[in-house]
């Protein structure tokens, strides 16, 4: 009976990656499925925590971004998610930001931000273009810098 609710949790994290779409609970619902295995067959409770952490593991770390770069390769749109969508995005200095300082205006929400060590302060009330996000941080450049 015990092995029911590995199969539950599974099917749990597998309604919720319908709607992320993003591998992540997919491989977590397999290594709930693999510690389902282990109690059917008999196994005790602790093998089957320590089976579903390790194939779960196994699946996020190898097989998902094996997947990812296969589906990006088909042509596959993924939608980028968290910082990962901010890269590109056009925001507003509201404070002149340095190499140390500054914030800006991205996406209705205020972000700390930085320009690359060796490129120009940007003054207040310039749109830039964030190239990467680090932490909590949003590096990025002048959208006139980008576009040329």
């Amino acid at each position: 009976m015990q092995s029911i609710w590995w199969f539950v949790a599974a099917a749990a994290l597998g309604a919720v990656e319908i709607f992320t779409l993003d591998l992540t609970f997919l491989m977590l619902a397999s290594g709930a499925i693999a510690g389902g295995v282990v109690v059917m067959v008999g196994g005790p409770v602790w093998l089957a925590f320590a089976v579903a952490l390790g194939v779960a593991t196994v699946m996020l770390a190898a097989l998902r971004p094996w997947l990812l770069r296969s589906m990006r390769r088909r042509g596959v749109d993924l939608v980028e998610t968290n910082a990962a969508a901010l890269t590109g995005a056009k925001g507003r200095t509201i404070d002149p930001i340095t190499e140390t300082s500054g914030r800006i205006k991205l996406r209705g929400e205020v972000w700390t931000a930085r320009i690359e060590d060796d490129a120009a302060t940007i003054d207040e009330g310039v749109d830039v273009i964030v190239t990467k996000i680090v932490g909590a941080t949003a590096i990025v450049v002048p959208e006139t810098e980008r576009t040329a």
